[in-house]
C-alpha cells in the first residue's frame, strides 16, 4: 500500500525522500524521482513531515523510536511525523509524548481501502493527533485519500480502525460463506453477486474481493498476517475496556486457521479456502 500512496504523493508534485527495508521495493519510486535515504533517521533529516506505514507495532517501535537509526531522532523542532500503519493506540500515545518532548507533533493515521484504494488515491484516513498539525498536512491527505476524518487526540485514529477491522471481520466471515453456499446450491456464482451486491447485503468486501473469490484470486490487496495482528489488536483493546465481543473472537480464530494452512501472506479473501476446507470442499467448491 505504501507504494500507491506515495507514488501519489510524488505525482502530486511533491519532493519525497524514502527509506524501505528492501530498496528494490521501491526502486519504481526512485524512477519517479523519489530520493533514497539509508534510514527512517535520514528521512527525517531531509524532510519536514514524514509518513511511514510498516506491518506490525514492532516495526513501528524500531522506525520511530531506535535512538539511533529512528525518525525522531532525525526530526527537527516543528516537523510533522505521522504514522498510517494499523498499529496499538497506546503506541501511539507513547510515540505522541516522546515527538512532543521534541516540540514535533505526531499523528496517527491508519487507513482502510486496500491496495486498490492506495492505487487510486481513494483511502479513507482514521486520523488522531493535534488538530492543528492535522491540518497543515491536509492537502498531503486529499492527495491519499477521499474521506479524511480526525477523530480526536493521539490514538483516536486507532481506535477507529479498530472499529473498522471490527466491521470487515464480520463482513468477510459473512462474503465467504455466503459464497460457499451458493456454489454448494449450484448457483452462478458471478449472476447471484449481481442480485445481491447492489441489496442490503452489498458492501465494499462483496464487490470488490467478491469476485476475486470467484476467479480464484487470492492475491493479496491485504495480507492475512496483517489483519490477525489487528484482530489481536481489537481484542485487547475490548478486553481493556471490559468487553466481550464474540463475534469478532470467531473472525480471529477463523483466520489464525487461514494462517495455520498456509495463507497468512494471501489477501483477507482466502478465508474462503479455510472456510470450504472446514466443510470436507476445495475452492471452487
Amino acid at each position: 500500500m505504501g507504494t500507491g500512496m506515495c507514488r501519489n504523493l510524488i505525482n502530486a508534485g511533491y519532493s519525497v525522500t524514502i527509506f524501505s527495508r528492501t530498496k528494490e521495493k521501491s526502486q519504481s519510486l526512485i524512477e519517479l524521482g523519489a530520493a533514497w535515504a539509508d534510514s527512517p533517521r535520514e528521512v527525517a533529516a531531509q524532510s519536514d513531515i514524514v509518513f511511514s506505514i510498516v506491518g506490525m507495532p514492532d516495526d513501528v517501535r524500531q522506525i520511530v523510536l531506535d535512538p539511533e537509526t529512528g525518525v525522531l531522532a532525525g526530526c527537527k523542532q516543528g516537523d510533522i511525523f505521522v504514522d498510517m500503519t494499523t498499529s496499538e493506540p497506546a503506541l501511539a500515545i507513547e510515540i505522541a509524548a516522546a515527538a512532543a518532548e521534541l516540540n514535533v507533533a505526531s499523528i496517527d493515521a491508519p487507513v482502510s481501502g486496500g491496495d486498490i484504494g492506495a492505487r487510486s488515491g481513494e483511502l479513507s484516513i482514521m486520523v488522531g493527533g493535534n488538530r492543528d498539525a492535522v491540518s497543515f498536512i491536509l492537502p498531503c491527505f486529499e492527495v491519499m485519500g477521499k474521506t479524511i476524518v480526525h477523530q480526536g487526540g493521539p490514538g483516536a485514529g486507532q481506535h477507529t480502525k479498530m472499529m473498522n477491522q471490527i466491521l470487515v471481520a464480520a463482513g468477510m466471515v459473512g462474503v465467504c460463506e455466503s459464497l460457499l453456499y451458493a456454489s454448494r446450491a449450484g448457483l452462478d456464482l458471478e449472476t447471484a453477486l449481481k442480485s445481491v451486491s447492489s441489496g442490503a447485503a452489498g458492501s465494499w468486501a462483496l464487490s470488490n474481493l467478491g469476485p476475486r473469490i470467484v476467479k480464484n484470486d487470492f492475491e493479496p490487496g491485504f495480507f492475512v498476517d496483517h489483519f490477525v495482528k489487528d484482530l489481536g489488536i481489537a481484542i485487547a483493546e475490548a478486553d481493556k475496556a471490559g468487553l466481550k465481543l464474540p463475534g469478532l473472537a470467531l473472525a480471529r480464530e477463523l483466520y489464525l486457521q487461514v494462517q495455520a494452512d498456509g495463507d497468512g501472506r494471501c489477501g483477507t479473501q482466502s478465508l474462503q479456502r479455510a472456510l470450504a476446507k472446514m466443510s470436507g470442499l476445495s475452492w471452487p467448491a
